[in-house]
């Protein structure tokens, strides 16, 4: 009988050993920090690569799409795969093993997807080693190892072969931007006088939106260059509010600068300063509502991908408008017709003026993220303090948007009608795409969730 209660204990207690060795493993990794790390190592990587805005959020898009479908075959009960709700994208593999880990595949497929995507691999490469190596020593089987990494490989695979049917290699062959002799169309602007930045972006596959011109904004005020005219006018407020910023003004245009292009100018030699894209300043601003939510690893993932593709399809609406209308930008208008001397507080992005996209992608997050933390969510953004900028706070992600938006007013880069159009034009993307993009199979339970906080 006692060897019997002997063999009893020692398999129970063995039992208990291995339960606790999974919880640890488990405790460490099924977590949301993994995949904070990841999508924050590819914007890193993205500023140090110098991507403009609209192949920036391509790039999220992908990456946090690969994330999600990485993540959602253990919750399947709960979240809503993106196939057939994303125009050509089927359905994803589905896991051949049964203990895998949802943090480590999505790792594998962020870094992957992301690694296709940007011009630095070996930075992606380095970091992924890294990380892989730490999932290691968090103490995960090797069977669990191996099926994560398996894993995540065919959801990578799958979004990179939808990725490469979207036209964005076929708009690398397109004309460039032809700079003409109407004194209404953009010009090049200085100090670098960079050519325009993707005029064809109109043309890469849409995510969720049914094409680049279902929110055409109001048309832009007509050009004049007679006093009187409205377009004058426009010009004048914006040299006026830059002859006179106050401190707090000036801050606020700074912070919101998010130009990957900023070329400084010593003597002959002329060297970019590298800052985070306005969409990689909106992914970042949900890691932070994100962590102080303390949402787990789903519903972060879920998130950062309704985010992105909301700024995705923001950029390929807005940069239909700016080649369709081709609005001259305030320190080339003001310079010929007003005070040839003005020079705005920031630099001039290099692609037409109308609409501003800072207001589009702005309003656009704001009605993303307030569906998942509500209208009232206050939050510290820091995402600056790396740029040498001190953090600001908010009391809610519209009254976010609405300081980015008129920050380029402020910054002497959009006239007014921009801003508030552009505002406009978000707003209804991002309610249209939000309306018809599922992610839950109780959609209640979004609304649940923020009640109960």
């Amino acid at each position: 009988m006692k060897v019997v209660v002997v063999i009893l204990f020692t398999i129970a207690l063995a039992g208990s050993t291995l339960d606790a060795c999974a919880r640890s493993w488990k405790e460490k990794t099924e977590n949301a920090v993994y995949l904070h790390r990841a999508i924050k190592e590819v914007t890193d990587v993205m500023v140090h690569d110098i991507y403009s805005p609209p192949v920036a959020c391509r790039t999220y898009a992908y990456v946090c799409i690969a994330a999600y479908e990485s993540i959602i075959p253990q919750n399947n009960e709960r979240y809503r795969s993106f196939a057939g709700q994303l125009h050509q994208l089927t359905s994803l593999p589905k896991p051949t093993a049964a203990d895998y880990s949802p943090s480590l595949a999505a790792v594998q497929a962020i870094l992957t997807v992301g690694k296709a995507l940007v011009v630095s691999e070996e930075k992606i490469e380095a970091f992924k080693a890294k990380l892989l190596q730490e999932f290691k020593d968090d103490g995960i089987p090797e069977d669990v190892f191996n099926n994560s990494i398996a894993y995540g490989q065919k959801v990578a695979d799958h979004i990179l072969k939808w990725a490469g049917q979207d036209n964005y290699k076929q708009t690398r062959t397109f004309a460039k931007y032809a700079v003409t002799d109407d004194p209404a169309t953009w010009k090049p602007t200085p100090p670098a006088y960079i050519k325009a930045i993707e005029p064809h972006w109109n043309k890469i596959r849409t995510f969720v939106i049914d094409s680049a011109a279902q929110f055409k904004p109001l048309p832009p005020t007509p050009f004049s260059f007679s006093k009187k005219s409205k377009f004058y006018q426009e010009a004048v407020a914006v040299q006026m509010i830059g002859l006179k910023l106050s401190k707090e003004q000036n801050e606020i245009a700074n912070f919101w600068d998010c130009n990957p292009f900023k070329m400084n100018v010593r003597g002959h030699v002329m060297f970019a300063t590298k800052k985070i894209s306005p969409g990689g300043h909106w992914i970042n601003i949900t890691r932070l509502a994100c962590r102080k939510a303390n949402a787990d690893l789903a519903k972060s993932a879920e998130v950062y991908a309704s985010l992105a593709i909301t700024l995705a399809d923001c950029f390929i609406s807005c940069w239909d408008e700016k080649y369709r209308s081709k609005v001259i930008r305030p320190e080339t208008y003001i310079n010929q017709y007003i005070d040839a001397q003005w020079v705005p507080l920031l630099q001039t992005p290099p692609f037409p003026e109308y609409t501003s996209g800072h207001s589009v992608v702005s309003a656009a997050a704001s009605v993303v993220l307030s569906r998942f933390f509500g209208a009232n969510f206050s939050y510290t953004d820091s995402t600056e303090f790396e740029f040498g900028l001190p953090a600001r706070n908010f009391t809610s992600f519209q009254n976010a948007a609405e300081e980015a938006a008129i920050s380029r007013f402020y910054g002497g880069i959009h006239y007014m009608p921009s801003i508030t159009n552009g505002l406009l034009e978000g707003k209804k993307i991002g309610l249209f795409v939000s309306r018809k993009l599922r992610t839950r199979t109780d959609e209640q339970a979004v609304l649940k969730e923020k009640v109960a906080k």
